[in-house]
């Protein structure tokens, strides 16, 4: 069974909140970054990234089982719960480069690390990335900063 889709709905969020709010889900990856406007999304979407804690019946939703929801750090946005800036982050980075690779979007991981640097005052300062998370975060920081550059 599939899972209303983004062309339902005016925002990702209100298909967010439609589709997973109220439920035992934590939005991950390109999902998390949309949610925490740092990544404008994509027309014609039709996935959600989730952690949950068994399967559910939306073929449409990439579900992450997790035995427990501790040790992931997420925020609660109305009816919603996102992995925080950082954990979505370092969530991606930990699968960059890797055999897992294609469970990123580099897109979505470019753009919203852009958009946390001009949003920080052109700082990645605050952003807690892990240390085993470090050598991905700085061959991608200077694309990062270049995404918007028009020259």
């Amino acid at each position: 069974m599939q899972s209303p889709t983004r062309n339902n709905y005016l925002t990702s969020f209100a298909w967010f909140q439609e589709t997973i709010g109220g439920k035992d889900l934590i939005l991950r990856h390109t999902s998390a970054l949309e949610c925490l406007e740092l990544f404008a999304g994509y027309f014609h979407e039709k996935e959600i990234d989730v952690y949950a804690r068994e399967k559910g019946d939306y073929e449409n939703i990439n579900y992450c089982i997790v035995d427990s929801f501790d040790g992931i750090e997420f925020v609660r946005m109305g009816n919603i719960l996102c992995t925080s800036i950082n954990q979505t982050f370092n969530d991606m980075l930990s699968k960059y480069g890797t055999l897992e690779e294609n469970m990123i979007d580099e897109q979505s991981l470019l753009e919203g690390l852009s958009k946390y640097y001009f949003l920080h005052n052109e700082s990645f300062e605050n952003l807690r990335i892990l240390p085993e998370n470090n050598i991905h975060f700085e061959k991608l920081k200077e694309w990062a900063i270049e995404y918007y550059d028009e020259n």
